[in-house]
């Protein structure tokens, strides 16, 4: 029989729940609140994650099936999927979101010197989206389709460690090119953007940040070369090219 603490609990202590915890004073999550705190919440949301549960039912009766172990994995108040659903609707969403920040910063220290395969000191971002599809009847302000609603998530996403370090969380029908006016630029860093994002606009506002973006253009863009530099085919490299936009508003903009 095992006698040591669950690995739940050894995961949780590498969590600086004093910053949870802070969080939640800051925006009064547990204000009167008699037994299901923010942080048997989290907890519980923390265990579907790394158990895979699909649903609140799924949650509830795996964790009552370890009943006598969830003080020892630091829950306090009682498991019911009621209650869960309850907290998950009222609770303010910007105490994970201030934690998850918090997180974010640790993780991507601990992988600041990590080789991935570039060798490149500024930090490089690849920035696109995935769509969740949502029932209609419950999310009608996401309405994406017809008959069907969803929405974007879109991540920024620090390849270095792939730690995700912003994500934006929008209504299905919103373009993705949008999303680049919700970005601060680093200055110095790269990023990587599927053709989706070309705005000539908003992608000059990345240069005047003194950040990099890479790209693939348009089918259709019209430009002229105005210098070439020699290339070696054999790394996979088809030309190197300074050219100037030629149509009347990519050009402009």
């Amino acid at each position: 029989m095992n006698t040591g603490r669950t690995v739940f609990a050894q995961l949780m202590d590498l969590l600086p729940l004093a910053e949870f915890r802070r969080a939640v004073d800051r925006y009064e999550g547990d204000y009167k609140v008699q037994s299901f705190s923010c942080l048997d919440q989290f907890l519980c949301l923390a265990f579907a994650q790394l158990t895979s549960r699909h649903s609140l039912r799924d949650i509830e009766i795996c964790l009552r099936a370890h009943q006598p172990k969830l003080y020892h994995m630091g829950f306090r108040g009682r498991i019911s999927r009621n209650t869960l659903a309850h907290a998950n609707e009222r609770r303010d969403w910007r105490i994970y979101a201030d934690f998850a920040r918090v997180l974010i910063a640790q993780a991507r220290v601990l992988y600041q010197h990590e080789p991935w395969g570039v060798e490149l000191e500024q930090t490089v971002y690849a920035f696109d989206s995935t769509t969740v599809d949502l029932c209609l009847s419950l999310f009608p302000w996401a309405q994406f389709r017809r008959r069907k609603s969803a929405v974007k998530l879109h991540t920024l996403l620090d390849l270095r460690g792939n730690i995700p370090t912003n994500v934006y969380v929008t209504g299905g029908q919103v373009n993705d090119v949008r999303l680049l006016d919700q970005l601060v630029p680093e200055a110095g860093a790269f990023y990587l953007l599927d053709r989706g994002y070309v705005d000539y606009r908003r992608l000059y506002a990345l240069t005047q940040a003194c950040a990099f973006f890479v790209t693939r253009a348009e089918k259709n863009t019209r430009f002229g070369r105005r210098s070439w530099r020699p290339v070696d085919h054999s790394t996979g490299l088809r030309s190197d090219q300074t050219i100037r936009l030629a149509g009347p508003m990519s050009s402009r903009r």
